[in-house]
């Protein structure tokens, strides 16, 4: 009998789930076994998960899971340097050149097991199955607009936290734009026609931003794009990869510019494909800007868990996304997960 067993996530500030409790009973009904860990932060309680017919297991138990249990999650697994023996769906961010990437499929090569990164479940058409991405650019474009916010004030953006729903942050937003004095910003979006891109117009819209939509006809041509540095807010909300241009290069910290605060929702500051080369590190929610220039100001949004500012919303609708594709876990020979674990053999057969 095929095994899933979600783990509880481990890395602070991440609430979300990749299966609801409609979704077990679903894959439970497919004869999948459904194993789920309590969790002192999900968003979801554990007593729908037990009321859908799922065995329950200690916190941060998967390590001990049966060899043949599938280990699902969402976001990275402690940085033990631990050997990994089982298979394991999660965002590896380990495919794009990241160089905290190796050390993770070191692992996985040393343990014998397999990453099926949820970034590579795709459909015979190349699109992923499921995205997170309309949540990221969401709350990425908020988060982004809090450092725009706070540098008005001549401050940087401090900490931000969990919203109980979008309505929540939107009303948190406009209390903080209703300020006299602070006249509306207008922002650019590169990425406008995907996900996370319309996520990302969606809430500054909503507010009454004015924003330039950009996709790929307007990038065909390579840059360099003088245009975005004539927006006050810039949002790079594409998916980085060879031949992906340089929207903002380093020396637009010197330039003439109106840009001071930009959100890049892909946050892959260590890939060698990063189109916004201004900065190097990714931000967290305790500090969620990265000022990379002082005069004139720029500071960099980078944060790598954004939905999880609102991990119901985000959990519901990716689960939802992603459910086809885990009812044909009792099959891993279906193309979506041959095609995942060829990405895997690919990039880690010559570490």
């Amino acid at each position: 009998m095929t095994h899933l067993w979600v783990r509880a996530e481990q890395r602070p500030n991440e609430e979300r789930v990749g299966l609801t409790p409609d979704g077990a009973k679903q894959l439970i009904a497919k004869g999948i076994r459904v194993t789920v860990e309590e969790s002192s932060v999900r968003a979801i309680p554990i007593d729908g998960y037990r009321d859908a017919g799922c065995d329950i297991a200690r916190e941060n138990t998967w390590p001990e899971a049966p060899q043949d249990a599938i280990i699902f999650g969402l976001k990275e697994l402690p940085e033990d340097g631990t050997p990994l023996p089982h298979k394991h769906i999660m965002f590896g961010h380990a495919f794009k050149g990241q160089h905290s990437g190796i050390a993770l499929l070191k692992r996985f090569k040393e343990g014998g097991g397999t990453l099926y990164d949820l970034e590579y479940l795709v459909g015979d058409t190349g699109r992923r199955v499921a995205a997170f991405g309309y949540w990221a650019g969401y709350a990425g474009a908020a988060v982004t607009l809090k450092a725009w916010i706070a540098q008005q004030h001549g401050r940087l953006c401090g900490p931000v936290g969990v919203y109980s729903n979008k309505d929540a942050l939107l009303d948190d937003l406009g209390a903080e734009l209703d300020v006299p004095g602070i006249e509306m910003p207008n922002a650019i979006v590169i990425g406008a026609l995907g996900r996370v891109g319309t996520g990302a117009a969606d809430l500054l819209e909503t507010l009454g931003i004015d924003v330039t939509k950009w996709d790929m006809a307007e990038t065909a041509t390579g840059g360099p794009f003088p245009e975005i540095l004539q927006h006050d807010i810039f949002m790079s909300c594409i998916f980085a990869r060879p031949g992906t241009p340089v929207f903002v290069p380093v020396d637009a910290k010197t330039a003439s510019r109106k840009l001071t605060a930009i959100g890049d929702v892909a946050c892959d500051p260590d890939s060698d494909y990063n189109p916004v080369p201004v900065y190097d590190k990714a931000t967290t929610w305790d500090a969620p800007a990265l000022r990379v220039h002082d005069d004139p100001v720029l500071d960099v949004m980078a944060i790598d868990n954004l939905p999880s500012m609102l991990p119901v919303e985000s959990s519901q609708d990716y689960a939802e996304q992603l459910l086809a594709t885990l009812l044909k876990l009792d099959d891993l020979s279906d193309g979506v997960w041959t095609r995942a674990e060829a990405d895997f053999t690919k990039h880690s057969k010559d570490l």
